[in-house]
This record gives structure tokens, C-alpha cells and sequence, in this order.
């Protein structure tokens, strides 16, 4: 099991279990299930949006909040 990390965002402290470089699980976030590092934004989720979109369309749609690495690291853990 990955170490336990906390870290200050902002004003408020952040602890997760990294999965990767931008894939976390954090307790008590989306009942503990893989989400891109610093959202509420779920692997799945996304992972299920690529079978009938681009990663391009999905990165506009969040506004940038989900960088192309991440996606890749996605594909990579899943």
C-alpha cells in the first residue's frame, strides 16, 4: 500500500494515497475510488468517456483541470 501524503492546498490540508504521478485515492473522496490528483473527478469515469470521445474533448471539457499525462497515466494504471 502507498504512503499516506498530506498536503497543504491553499488553505486546507490534502492527504491521499498516490497511484501514480496524478491518480489518488483519498479517504472520504468518491467513497475512496481513484480520482485525478486535486479533483473529485473519477478515473472511471473518464476512463469511460474514451471509448466514444477524444482525450481532447475531454480535457476542453474540463477546462484543462485534467492534463493529457493524466489521461495517459489513466490508461496506463487501468
Amino acid at each position: 500500500m502507498p504512503k499516506l501524503v498530506t498536503e497543504r492546498v491553499g488553505d486546507e490540508l490534502d492527504e491521499y494515497y498516490p497511484m501514480g504521478e496524478h491518480i489518488v485515492r483519498a479517504k472520504g473522496v468518491c467513497g475512496g475510488r481513484p480520482t485525478f490528483k486535486y479533483t473529485r473527478i473519477q478515473v472511471s469515469g473518464i476512463l469511460a468517456r474514451l471509448a466514444s470521445e477524444s482525450s481532447d474533448a475531454i480535457i476542453e471539457d474540463y477546462e484543462g483541470r485534467i492534463p493529457r499525462a493524466a489521461i495517459v497515466e489513466a490508461i496506463q494504471i487501468a
